[in-house]
Formats: structure tokens, sequence, C-alpha cells
């Protein structure tokens, strides 16, 4: 996932940026508005609204004009109650108020990011991540790149990404694909390698033991 860290303050945008990529994220470092206005198509971007040449609700405004489906979290310290509503107001999806623990803003992140997918599986589309899934074509892509995928291996997918985020149990997995929950367990076990080794990113597809799997959304 390409986020955008909007961070004047070089010791925290240091230490976000190395939890981040530890994470898996790509991160575009911007240290001013005008940085993080030349910034490319992202997916995510964390936002300090104290920056030095603009006002970084005006920016959240800006993005949130260029790009309706950007997932925005304001990270700031500007605590008051006025202060979070105007920034989700402004067009931030999340508000986080420092000093906080890269747990919670992790948290956070893979909340919106759910809440996106959720949005864009309404219009036939899914998006989890780098993996982009057409319904009713049932096609699926990751970072743009077509894979070829079996019919259950597409149905597995779907499964998972229509749970993206969240443990989805063996046994409804089998029941949902297979219709039924005997002597499918080794057979999902096989269709979960297969489809790992096609999305070519085996942490993309989370193994819970003793519970089931889940699809990384970040």
């Amino acid at each position: 996932m390409r986020a955008l860290l909007v961070e004047d303050d070089l010791r925290v945008a240091s230490a976000l940026s190395s939890a981040l990529r530890r994470r898996g994220h790509l991160v575009i470092p911007a240290t001013t508005a005008a940085e993080a206005l030349r910034a490319g198509p992202v997916d995510l971007v964390l936002l300090d609204l104290n920056l030095p040449d603009r006002d970084g609700l005006e920016v959240c405004r800006e993005l949130r004009r260029r790009d309706a489906d950007v997932c925005i979290i304001a990270v700031t310290a500007r605590g008051e109650e006025h202060d979070r509503v105007t920034g989700l107001r402004a067009g931030a999806d999340d508000y986080v108020v420092k000093p906080f623990s890269m747990a919670e803003l992790q948290a956070r992140i893979e909340a919106v990011m759910r809440r996106t997918a959720r949005a864009r599986r309404a219009e036939g589309v899914l998006e989890v991540g780098p993996i982009r899934i057409d319904v009713t074509a049932r096609q699926a892509w990751v970072d743009d790149r077509e894979v070829s995928l079996t019919r259950k291996e597409f149905e597995l997918l779907m499964a998972l990404a229509r749970q993206a985020g969240t443990v989805v149990p063996r046994e409804r997995l089998q029941l949902e694909i297979w219709q039924t929950t005997f002597a499918a367990g080794h057979t999902l076990d096989v269709h979960v390698a297969a489809l790992r080794s096609k999305l070519d990113d085996a942490s993309l597809v989370q193994t819970v033991r003793g519970v089931g799997y889940r699809l990384r959304v970040t």
C-alpha cells in the first residue's frame, strides 16, 4: 500500500516511516503542504495538520477534492473536540491525537481500509490492499497484474475479500465454497497454497492457526 506521510517533525516522521515500512507499506514522505500536493496517487494519507507553509485542513480539503476515495487520517497534536470535528468535516476519515502508539495507528489504518473496501464492494469492485477484484467479470489483479485463478480459487479469494482484515473460519470457507465440511480440510489448504502462489505474496493470505484465514488489508 502506498502511504503519503505528511509530517514536518523529522524525528516523528522517521519513526513513523520506519514503523510503516516494517508493516509492508511503501512510504512517500512530505514535510510541507506543497510536497504533499505534488505527490502522486496513493492509497492512504497520514496528515499532520500543523504544517509550516499551509494549514493542514486546507491540504485535507484539497486532497479530498482530488480523490474522493483516498483514505485520510489526520495525525496531529490538536486534540480538542472542535479540532477533531473540523478535521473530519474537512475530509479526514479518522483523527489520531499525538502522542499515540503505533498499534493504535495501525488499527485505525486497518479500520479505515476496511470501510473503503466495503464501499467499493458495493460498486461491483473489491479493492483490498494491492488486490482488485471485478466481481461481475470474475477477474482479479495484484498491483495491476492480472491473476489467472481457477473457479474455486476465485471463490476463495472472494470469500476472504468480503471479510478483509478479519479471520474467516475454516468451516465457513468449506461450506461456502464446497458446500460441505466433510473431508474438505486438506482441499482448502491446497487451494490456499495455490492462491498464495498466484498472488505472488504469501503474506497477503494469513493463517490464524486453529481458526482460519485472513486477507491482509494493508
